[in-house]
């Protein structure tokens, strides 16, 4: 995503208004992918959209477990639970890229039924209890070294330049992307 889209999404809209790269970048995509379906509604949820009391409108790891995309590792399914009373967010996993991708959004085609598709589960690719138990603490106490993504051996992850943009604090992210500022604008209309 990131040298394939991001990369020429931002060169080729250089001269005009950049908010959030990312997000218009996949906004962008999105709306590429919707004008291939002309004769089908589509709706687009992003995972950066919230309801008005602020919580978002769609659950994306929820999402990817529930459509087979990657298996989502939740406290509640351990065994064992040596965390007490400490909040312990879930993660999802992917077969062939562990944790090295993102959900960014939802595709609906509310007037397409298909009644007898099946379901595909995702597939349960950390294995025992304890590597369990290991990427939930990684991935909660840990998350900013990478380590969590990298619990299965994985085919692909992201480059060196695509880990330094993450780890940047977003408002200087601009910098290394060649734009200035916290918004980039050409006032050469």
């Amino acid at each position: 995503m990131f040298d394939k889209a991001l990369k020429p999404f931002v060169k080729k809209e250089r001269l005009k208004i950049i908010k959030d790269p990312v997000d218009q970048c996949v906004s962008h995509h999105l709306s590429c992918v919707k004008e291939k379906f002309p004769n089908q509604k589509v709706d687009i949820i992003c995972d950066y959209e919230i309801l008005p009391n602020r919580k978002p409108k769609f659950l994306a790891q929820t999402a990817a477990h529930v459509a087979g995309a990657a298996y989502y590792y939740q406290r509640k399914d351990m065994k064992l639970d040596p965390w007490g009373k400490k909040k312990i967010y879930g993660v999802c996993i992917h077969p062939k890229y562990g944790g090295w991708f993102a959900i960014r959004a939802l595709l609906l085609f509310p007037d397409i039924q298909v009644p007898f598709l099946q379901q595909s589960a995702p597939i349960d690719c950390v294995s025992t209890e304890e590597k369990r138990i290991e990427l939930l603490e990684q991935f909660n106490f840990h998350w900013q070294d990478w380590r969590y993504r990298d619990i299965i051996e994985v085919k692909e992850k992201y480059s060196e330049e695509q880990k330094a943009y993450f780890s940047t604090p977003p408002a200087e992210r601009f910098r290394l992307l060649g734009l200035p500022g916290e918004a980039h604008r050409n006032t050469f209309h």
